[in-house]
């Protein structure tokens, strides 16, 4: 007797019978890594699987769904390198937050909270913020991503990074806040600091990047540009128009207050102009782009009008400038739309082009209600109450902060970012070493920018290094200098200290008529091993010193030599000859 009514997993279709409605056939053709700029992506295992509560917005699973949309259009054969990043370390966190709100974080679990129930509301970790299983291991995770993408910018190895695991801008130093706990973005910017002079900021969430704009509202280096909506009582309650940074900072943080309902055409020319002269003006050598989607039209918490394509073509924008870019997740609380935004947004920032059909994944019940399209219709749902002049007020205050800038600032004066020393004091250990514990994504890469120490030569016929015959030395000289020719393994003597010492040319008799002029002294370096920058010498004097020069084994008895000869000499020392 068989039963009737009972299937085995094998017995059910796979996927969606979607009928008429097609599916996107994935892409096969494998990326050529010299054909456009090197693509990172970034995905920790396991993140998908976390979760806040039944009832709260933030649902981590959109990743797992995103993540499923990008495979099944075979974006993984364009995407140059996909890394599964190692989670943060309680250090690497420390980095930005305080020590005791980064231990409360590694200690609250759900089982014991309500003997830290003083703590978890300093803390801020309630109603929006709660405490749930495995916490602590999800923030590691996504701020792990973000800190790897940051160090393989930072590596050259890559131009474009992204992570749709991270994005979290609410997070403050010391406190959660808006569904965040811990600041990847702001950590990621820190990271970017150790080696890109400037950074832009720019956030396309609806709501506004307070905890970016909060932990660099004081710095100059790092310039924040939030677009997000601001009525004064929707989250986070900041991101004023007139807000823009305080001491160094000042005019280093721009706000673009928007209201409901904006469209994709005022979006766009509103984004453009706006970033196009903030570029401008800052020239930034990296470019941090947060890409919440709970700007997009139907969101369960936003309230703006913008399409897919919209959205993207903001990440399109950025992309064309050809800076290194970090790309980050953020809110988007619709997990259908969010997934398929990102997955768009993925093959904006690869190159590639996609269909308006998904592809199969195992998700499809997902979209059925769209009809399996990767751009549904999201606009119009919500009444615009923006303005044409409105949009142009906004315009021409930001043109006006950015004519305070006066050219992108300088950064050699400026505070290297905190714990640079820490790790300085581990330079003994190996390469090998240190790229392993930092992540495998930097492991066996690093930027090898060509340099030339100070003390360096070259010889042979490509010696850049040499740009005119030797000549004779001056009489006196720098530190570790010769008098003519390269001494004792191969270094160059310097001039270049603050002491002057005037000097009388050496005069032998009849020689008045065949001694050259003495040069007009000049500051700066001065070489004596190959480059004859010295005092002009009289020809007999000058042949008396090419004998010694043949005579002597080395240089260091020739400078003995030479000591003995002339007492009034001084001692080796950083002095700068000035010649009468």
């Amino acid at each position: 007797m068989t039963r009737q009514g009972h299937y085995t997993f094998s017995q059910n279709p796979y996927f969606e019978d979607r009928g008429p409605h097609g599916y996107a056939e994935p892409i096969t053709e494998r990326v050529n890594p010299d054909s456009r700029p090197i693509v990172s992506y970034y995905f920790p295992k396991g993140v998908g699987a976390q979760h806040y509560g039944e009832h709260h917005p933030m649902k981590p699973h959109r990743l797992t769904l995103t993540n499923a949309l990008v495979m099944g259009y075979g974006l993984d054969k364009q995407i140059h390198h996909i890394y599964n990043p190692r989670a943060a370390t309680q250090a690497e966190l420390e980095a930005y937050h305080d020590h005791d709100y980064i231990e409360f974080l590694s200690r609250v679990t759900p089982q014991n909270q309500g003997n830290m129930r003083a703590l978890i509301e300093t803390f801020n970790c309630v109603e929006d913020c709660p405490i749930f299983s495995d916490m602590y291991d999800f923030c590691r995770m996504y701020a792990g991503a973000s800190l790897a993408a940051a160090r393989k910018l930072c590596a050259g190895t890559t131009d474009i990074a992204i992570n749709w695991s991270g994005g979290l801008h609410h997070a403050k130093k010391a406190e959660a806040s808006g569904f965040c706990y811990v600041n990847d973005i702001v950590l990621a910017i820190l990271e970017l600091l150790r080696y890109h002079p400037r950074v832009l900021y720019i956030d396309i969430d609806i709501h506004h990047g307070d905890g970016v704009e909060h932990a660099f509202y004081q710095s100059n280096r790092v310039m924040t540009v939030s677009f997000h909506k601001y009525t004064g009582d929707f989250f986070p309650g900041t991101g004023k128009l007139e807000d823009n940074g305080a001491g160094l900072g000042k005019h280093f943080c721009l706000n673009v207050p928007l209201q409901d309902g904006i469209t994709d055409d005022m979006y766009l020319t509103l984004f453009k102009t706006v970033i196009d002269d903030t570029v401008t003006a800052f020239r930034p050598s990296a470019i941090v782009l947060q890409c919440g989607a709970d700007s997009l039209g139907c969101d369960r918490l936003g309230a703006f009008n913008l399409s897919i394509a919209a959205h993207g073509e903001c990440v399109n924008f950025v992309r064309k400038y050809g800076v290194p870019l970090l790309v980050v997740g953020g809110g988007g609380y619709t997990i259908k739309n969010v997934s398929r935004c990102w997955t768009y947004e993925t093959a904006v920032l690869v190159g590639a082009s996609v269909p308006d059909e998904l592809p199969h994944t195992i998700y499809d019940p997902f979209f059925r209600d769209s009809q399996w399209k990767l751009h549904p219709p999201l606009t119009g749902k919500v009444e615009n109450q923006n303005t044409v002049a409105s949009l142009q007020r906004i315009t021409v205050n930001i043109r006006n902060k950015l004519r305070y800038l006066q050219g992108a600032p300088s950064v050699q004066m400026q505070e290297i970012p905190p714990d640079l020393g820490g790790w300085l004091s581990e330079e003994e250990r190996t390469r090998e070493e240190k790229d392993e514990e930092r992540s495998t994504a930097n492991a066996g890469e690093r930027r090898e920018d060509r340099a030339v120490a100070r003390n360096e030569f070259f010889d042979g016929e490509n010696d850049n290094d040499q740009d005119e015959p030797a000549q004779p030395a001056a009489t006196t000289r720098g530190r570790g200098a010769t008098s003519g020719r390269r001494g004792k393994g191969g270094r160059r003597g310097r001039a270049r200290g603050r002491a002057k010492v005037t000097t009388a040319p050496a005069r032998e008799d009849g020689d008045s008529e065949n001694e050259e002029p003495a040069p007009t002294p000049t500051r700066g370096r001065a070489r004596g091993s190959r480059r004859g920058r010295g005092r002009g010498r009289g020809a007999k004097t000058q042949e008396k010193e090419r004998e010694k020069e043949r005579e002597s084994n080395h240089s260091e008895s020739e400078a003995t030599m030479a000591a003995d000869n002339e007492p009034g000499m001084s001692t080796p020392a950083d002095v700068e000859v000035d010649i009468s």
